[in-house]
């Protein structure tokens, strides 16, 4: 796929507000003056927007003042204009109900920040799972040059001689909390040595899963998703990518040029490649509708079922971040692909080199994190995509997290109409529950939550746990955190919030899971499911007003992307008019 580079020099989005004599320029001029800006920065030169998702509530990105400062560097020798900005920052480690409730809002933010000020390109400077596809989201909404630094993820937890997951460990021990197995005195031992430095997760979760998604799509430069936070080479990147986006807007080269759809097949493949986070899948499929790519649930079974799982990491694995950026990163797996004829070659990137020009001459330093093919966690990695009388618009699984006894099982369901029933049910040994069973959650999907937290790990019953069993199957329509594991089928469509057959599910309803044909099956007749879906009357509580109830009332369905039903495909003027 051929770029072809724009002319240089020529009149750049920005010299509608600086470049003339008029009184709107000198207005707009005078004003950035305040801050002791000399008049040459506005001689035509590129303004490069710094997208800064910095929050001390976000613990994930408390460091990326200085990672924006790094990147000022960089435009500033490129001959660019830098000036940063802050939009919404989505946490999820402190925001509720959700993070992803915001994310759209976020990225209506960082869209309407991006076109209604005198900027040229942008460089977006995302950590926490949610900064990273709200922001794609948002720039590609306008479509000027945007490149994606991501602020990395935190080092290796230790405890006890063991390696600590972010995420991954606080299930893994609440669990022996709950099975008697560990104190909770340990437990909040253990507390101290699960987010040592700043950075994300170091778990192969969400966070690293989507700064690995934007690499692979092409939007950040080759090697980004996996230095640590706190490595001197997380610096270096920041200040080549300020370096670099002046010259993708000299080059013209826009959002709309990389996110093809052969970068979304490279993304999805590289997901599989990884293991990384069901939560991929609504993040993906949410940032290829804003620029109008026809991706479909049906397109990550197609592209990414087949894929093995390379990369030895938890959740699926046994490393973390730190092993996988020394063992060669992102790079490493995405030549893997290209050499087993599972990667679009030509696909262009932010460098404005291809991706396998990119990555054909890197090398494996650690064969045991990053795993020959014929030693795959699991050969057929990826999303699994589940369909049937249960999941009509489609549900998700991530077979490299789950038990492989599971993958093909019949059990008497556990019904918990929502999370508040579940909490109030679980801990009671008195619940008619056992491991055959099956765990089903309902209306915690994007209407139902409200926002689809990430609940979807539903924790065992300790009666279970006790017994030494680890993993049960358990269905709802909720997210799970990319650092958690099990056999857990999510994002089950149409929800139960919106009518969807996971709505009527009753305690003893038998169902089927059958993880290797792809279906989810409720087994009871077509008649006595069509008139259970008449009988159905909502149950969940529907916002009165404000942001909830505009995004109740307009978010789509999970299978889609849960991104608003307005926003979908629309790409505004990149140039609103001057009012003044």
């Amino acid at each position: 796929m051929a770029f072809k580079p724009a002319k240089w020099p020529r009149k750049l989005r920005s010299t509608e507000w600086f470049g003339g004599t008029s009184r709107d320029h000198i207005y707009h001029r005078s004003w950035m003056k305040n801050q002791g800006l000399p008049d040459d920065l506005f001689d035509g030169r590129p303004v490069i927007g710094i997208c800064n998702t910095w929050s001390q509530l976000t613990p994930c990105n408390a460091h990326l003042r200085d990672l924006a400062e790094r990147v000022k560097h960089g435009i500033y020798e490129a001959g660019g204009f830098p000036v940063e900005f802050p939009v919404f920052s989505t946490g999820e480690s402190t925001l509720r109900p959700t993070a992803m409730m915001f994310r759209n809002l976020a990225s209506m933010d960082v869209e309407e920040a991006i076109r209604g000020t005198p900027l040229d390109g942008v460089v977006l400077l995302v950590g926490c799972d949610k900064t990273t596809p709200s922001l794609l989201m948002g720039a590609a909404s306008v479509d000027i040059p945007a490149i994606v630094v991501t602020g990395g993820p935190m080092l290796n937890g230790w405890f006890q001689g063991e390696r600590v997951g972010s995420g991954t460990h606080l299930w893994k021990f609440s669990e022996a909390v709950k099975a008697g197995e560990m104190t909770q005195e340990e437990f909040l031992e253990a507390e101290a040595a699960m987010s040592r430095s700043p950075g994300s997760c170091n778990t192969m979760g969400t966070a690293s899963t989507m700064a690995s998604m934007a690499e692979a799509l092409g939007m950040a430069l080759s090697g980004n998703a996996a230095i640590p936070a706190v490595d001197s080479r997380r610096r270096v990147i920041a200040h080549l990518s300020g370096r670099r986006i002046v010259q993708m807007v000299k080059d013209d080269l826009k959002p709309s040029d990389i996110l093809t759809r052969e970068a979304f097949e490279n993304a999805i493949r590289t997901n599989g490649a990884i293991g990384g986070s069901t939560n991929a899948v609504i993040h993906l499929l949410a940032i290829a509708g804003r620029v109008g790519i026809d991706l479909s649930l049906d397109d990550w079974d197609k592209a990414g079922r087949d894929i093995p799982t390379i990369v030895n990491l938890m959740p699926s694995g046994k490393y973390l971040m730190e092993e996988f950026f020394y063992a060669g990163g992102l790079p490493v797996v995405i030549k893997r692909l290209g050499e087993a004829g599972m990667l679009n070659k030509d696909a262009i990137t932010v460098s404005g080199e291809t991706m396998w020009d990119q990555v054909k001459d890197v090398k494996n330093w650690n064969e045991d994190v990053i795993l020959p093919a014929d030693k795959a966690l699991t050969s057929q990695g990826g999303i699994a995509v589940l369909k049937g009388n249960l999941a009509p618009n489609g549900a998700v699984l991530k077979p490299s997290a789950a038990s492989p006894h599971l993958m093909q099982h019949k059990g008497r369901a556990v019904v918990f109409e929502d999370i508040d029933d579940y909490k109030a049910k679980i801990n009671d040994d008195a619940l008619d529950i056992d491991e055959t069973c099956v765990m089903v959650l309902k209306n915690c999907g994007p209407k139902g939550y409200p926002g689809m937290s990430e609940v979807g790990n539903m924790g065992l019953p300790p009666k279970v746990l006790k017994k030494g069993i680890t993993d049960m199957v358990r269905i709802s329509d909720a997210r799970m955190s990319g650092t958690a594991y099990g056999t857990v089928v999510l994002h089950t469509s149409p929800e139960a919030a919106a009518g969807g057959p996971l709505a009527v599910v009753k305690d003893g309803d038998m169902i089927e899971l059958d993880v290797a044909n792809r279906t989810i099956h409720l087994d009871i007749s077509e008649q006595e499911l069509s008139a259970r879906l008449a009988a159905w009357k909502p149950s969940h509580h529907v916002p009165d007003s404000g942001y909830a109830r505009l995004f109740h009332d307009h978010v789509q369905g999970a299978d889609t992307g849960a991104d608003f039903d307005f926003l979908k495909g629309c790409r505004g003027s990149a140039v609103p008019k001057d009012s003044h």
